[in-house]
């Protein structure tokens, strides 16, 4: 629970008979709160041992970190560059959202700190980079006990040295940096929507133009992993893979409760092997598998149906994985749906195969739409020929979406980036997409029989390109239709 701090306490107290109680307190010099005796407060300052960590270890990005910086130096030379961790958010009243660092300061600095903020001010040959930081709390003046984000209710933080040694970036008092910006000259840019505080000390020296194009740099950074980050995606795939085999286990316990048995089965895997889940995960079984978002996660699990699941995990270092699959919840798929499912995971194949370095972002989505189109046509669904169907979009009533997106520390990463270097960009080795093809038949949809409405099917998977061709960092779930009941079989065994 959030702890007023010791300034709102001051300022708003709860009643009148604690402002007249708190107005001698605020006339204090020795830094004494409401109803905290002298005593105490002597007390409270003083019998603590030392902490300060003799070796603390760089993080192992801290060379990919430096690196970053770097390349962001040189494209800003002489400009002021200002990018914000961001703050706590409200959730209720007194309590907080779970804090999640902007990705372009997790992304350059490896730190996850609220309130955080990286500056790269402009020297000679470049810049010099400082993170500013809270530093520890103050134990004499009693804020570690008595301010609401003090570290006797949310735990240590690093000294400002240590913090320098860890991430590589000299720190300083994040507490001086409004003051200092506020009085700054020269060219200046921030990464906006993440601390108004920071916005509100560079109101008169920045532009949202200016800005855009700093934002628009780091999501184009971000297109070509290094290899720290490819790593990082590989364990997030392998985590979220150990979930989805946690989810088929327990599949029976679902049918007994609801979609969010299987919600929490996922989330139970993503907490212990890495931060969080990357987005909230897609439970849907029955005909809330034809909902693309749906993360209500409330309906029933029926055997006979099928389960859409889309779910990543999230690596303490913030890289995500994005990955579908779509169970029979028996564990057999009958004659109708394996045909729906053959017919995407052929679009899926399609589409994988069209991923290689030179190749237009575009063409994997063609290559899916072209088989899905053709299927549609087989059935019966929509008048041919496949041609004009893909000339006029047809299919997209029943396919809805594109068919895949870049992915990294950002389920949807890079996505201020220009549309010349993204959707009309050309594949390079070292960018990371999802191929997740799909078929939805709404159980509203009088243009389909019957017995399609209500089906949903997608399948999902995150590839590397690579040198020669592209590699499937989510390969340890099986795909093809035969292959995912014999491994639910193994599984529920």
């Amino acid at each position: 629970m959030r702890r007023q701090t010791v300034a709102e306490q001051l300022e708003n107290p709860e009643t009148p008979e604690e402002a007249e109680e708190q107005e001698p307190i605020k006339q204090r010099k020795n830094g004494l709160y409401p109803g905290v005796s002298d005593e105490l407060a002597a007390s409270m300052a003083s019998g603590w041992a030392d902490t300060e960590l003799t070796d603390p270890q760089p993080i192992a990005q801290a060379e990919h970190t430096a690196a970053r910086r770097a390349a962001l130096s040189a494209r800003f030379p002489g400009e002021r560059l200002v990018i914000p961790a961001g703050n706590l958010k409200t959730r209720s009243n007194d309590t907080e959202y779970d804090f999640r660092a902007s990705t372009e300061y997790a992304y350059l600095t490896g730190n996850q700190t609220e309130d955080g903020v990286l500056v790269l001010e402009p020297v000679k040959d470049g810049h010099k980079a400082t993170i500013y930081l809270l530093p520890r709390s103050n134990r004499e003046n009693g804020e570690f006990w008595l301010d609401g984000q003090g570290e006797l209710w949310v735990g240590r933080r690093h000294s400002l040295t240590e913090a320098g040694q860890i991430y590589g970036i000299p720190a300083s008092d994040v507490r001086e940096l409004p003051a200092a910006l506020a009085e700054s000259t020269g060219d200046t840019r921030v990464v906006r929507g993440h601390d108004a505080g920071i916005e509100k000390a560079l109101a008169d020296k920045v532009t949202a133009e200016r800005d855009e194009e700093l934002r628009v740099f780091l999501s184009e950074a971000r297109l070509v992993k290094d290899a720290f980050e490819i790593a990082q995606l590989e364990q997030a795939c392998a985590s979220t893979a150990r979930g989805f085999e946690d989810v088929v286990k327990v599949l029976d316990k679902a049918e007994a409760t609801s979609e969010r048995y299987i919600e929490g089965t996922f989330f139970l895997r993503a907490r212990v092997e890495g931060n969080d889940v990357g987005y909230g995960s897609i439970c849907a079984a029955g005909p809330h598998a034809t909902t693309l978002h749906w993360v209500r996660n409330n309906g029933e699990v029926r055997s006979g149906d099928l389960l859409l699941l889309d779910a990543g995990v999230e690596t303490n270092e913030l890289y995500t994985a994005d990955v579908t699959r779509t169970l029979p919840i028996n564990g057999r798929f009958n004659e109708l749906q394996r045909k729906i499912y053959d017919a995407v995971y052929e679009a899926q194949e399609a589409g994988i195969a069209a991923v290689k370095p030179g190749a237009s972002y575009r063409d994997f989505h063609d290559a899916a739409q072209a088989v899905l189109a053709a299927k549609l046509v087989e059935w019966g669904l929509v008048e041919g020929p496949v041609e004009k169907v893909l000339e006029l979009g047809l299919q997209r009533r029943w396919t809805l979406h594109g068919t895949g997106h870049m992915l990294g520390m950002d389920v949807h990463d890079c996505a201020a980036a220009r549309r010349e270097s993204y959707v009309d960009g050309t594949l390079e080795p070292g960018m990371c997409l999802t191929v997740e093809p799909g078929l939805y038949f709404q159980a509203d949809d009088v243009t389909v029989p019957e017995e399609y409405r209500g089906i949903g099917v997608r399948i999902e998977d995150d590839i590397l390109v690579t040198e020669d061709g592209n590699r499937n960092l989510s390969d340890q779930l099986p795909r093809r239709s035969d292959e995912v009941e014999a491994w639910m079989a193994q599984l529920k065994g």
